[in-house]
């Protein structure tokens, strides 16, 4: 028995899917060593902060709540507090977390997450702080048992690390370069999550997955991957993120047509549309080339569901720069639209950048394009009347809904049903205050 049996742990997540799956797989790290989770923060033995630094935001709150934690741990010297990802991996982050924050017992990055137990029986024995920031993975993340947050939706990893370099990112210099797993270890993952779990969703993850496979010493490209992974028996469907238009091939859009398995979802960032700005952002491609992807999608899907990241007031980002962007909103009629300030990240070449944008104007121009997409989704609800999409069918307060592809909920108030979580087409056949019902077809 290590000195870890039976107590409690609890873990706080910042930033996107993939750190919200690494969170999944700390949280079962955790429980091989016999600890169980709780909610409260206070009360547990082992707090872990999974962080995030790709916007000054996030980083912000992992800090103060981290601090926050000072006078719990005064109270309570035995309680051990970790941090761990990409605030950690940063070379020259906003905060110096070994000299700022001395309470805390362990901290590390992005490429020995996987260690984090032995970190811990380490620290159980020596009683002493630990800091180690290493450059590259020892291990594979994969090996470990995940504790899953969801039981409809599973993220898998098919990719690690970016090869990019866009002058606005951070990723490269935390997660390191490109890394893929090797097609079999992604395929037994997803059959064991669909035939053993009852999995329904799959989320494939990726800084960039259709780089996936560039690296392997047997190359397979990323629509390889997917028509592989569409072969295994069940009841299922695929989805992935995040993709990069350079990379986003042909060959991925009849692939995404002819498979009944892959969702009929793209997200697809954007960041600008701009072309000038989108080369001062080093992505790779112009707004000429993007369009003509979306057209090609559009085409091959008339269905599909369309969403995208915006990143508003870049570092000479003109009025007119702005404009392109809410016109590219307007011509595209995304599905749904995240999109962020710009946030500097030291180490990055656009935080060197001379024309930085004025909080105030980022904040006006960003608003602005929100509340455009806010009337672009109340127009598009149209677009779903008399059409039939593939749903998945659940009970959300006692009434049957299908959920499309791009998770659109349309409710079925005179389905009588048994069961639950299987896919059906589901035709649209009324719309009132912006919400869709119809039957199962």
């Amino acid at each position: 028995m290590n000195s870890y049996e039976g107590k409690a742990y609890h873990v706080v997540t910042y930033g996107c899917q993939m750190n919200v799956h690494e969170s999944e797989k700390i949280r079962g790290i955790l429980s091989t060593l016999g600890m169980l989770e709780i909610d409260d923060i206070e009360k547990a033995d082992v707090v872990v902060f999974n962080t995030c630094c790709i916007r000054e935001g996030a980083e912000d709150r992992a800090y103060n709540n981290i601090m926050a934690l000072k006078k719990v741990k005064e109270a309570d010297p035995n309680k051990i507090i970790v941090v761990c990802g990409c605030m950690p991996q940063q070379k020259q982050g906003k905060y110096n977390l070994k000299e700022r924050l001395p309470f805390v017992d362990i901290i590390i990055g992005t490429h020995n997450i996987n260690a984090l137990a032995q970190y811990l029986l380490k620290f159980a024995i020596n009683k002493t702080r630990i800091y180690d920031i290493i450059d590259r993975p020892i291990a594979s993340m994969d090996t470990n048992e995940c504790i899953r947050d969801d039981n409809i939706n599973a993220y898998v990893n098919i990719i690690y690390g970016c090869n990019k370099f866009c002058t606005y990112c951070i990723v490269p210099y935390v997660r390191g370069r490109e890394m893929s797993r090797q097609p079999q270890d992604i395929y037994n993952e997803v059959r064991d999550l669909v035939q053993n779990k009852g999995y329904k969703y799959i989320t494939l993850l990726g800084q960039n997955v259709n780089s996936y496979g560039k690296d392997l010493k047997e190359p397979t490209t990323f629509s390889e991957l997917l028509t592989y992974l569409c072969k295994i028996e069940g009841d299922f469907k695929i989805k992935f993120m995040t993709s990069h238009p350079m990379d986003f091939s042909d060959e991925l859009i009849k692939v995404m047509k002819k498979e009944d398995k892959i969702a009929k979802a793209l997200h697809l960032p954007v960041q600008s549309g701009s072309s000038r700005i989108l080369e001062k952002m080093n992505r790779h491609y112009d707004i000429k080339h993007y369009m003509s992807i979306i057209k090609k999608v559009k085409r091959a899907m008339p269905n599909i569901s369309l969403s995208t990241d915006i990143i508003v007031g870049f570092p000479g980002e003109t009025e007119k720069d702005f404009n392109l962007t809410m016109k590219l909103l307007k011509k595209v009629k995304y599905d749904q639209v995240f999109a962020f300030m710009y946030s500097k990240r030291s180490g990055t070449p656009a935080a060197q950048f001379k024309d930085q944008i004025d909080e105030k104007e980022k904040n006006k121009r960003v608003n602005k394009l929100l509340r455009l997409q806010k009337l672009i989704q109340k127009d598009q609800i149209k677009k779903y009347f008399n059409k039939t999409y593939d749903c998945l069918i659940r009970h959300i307060n006692g009434v049957a809904v299908g959920i499309t592809d791009g998770g659109k909920e349309i409710y079925i108030p005179n389905y009588k049903y048994v069961n639950q979580n299987y896919f059906a087409k589901v035709k649209v056949e009324d719309i009132r205050n912006h919400k869709l019902s119809g039957e199962i077809k």
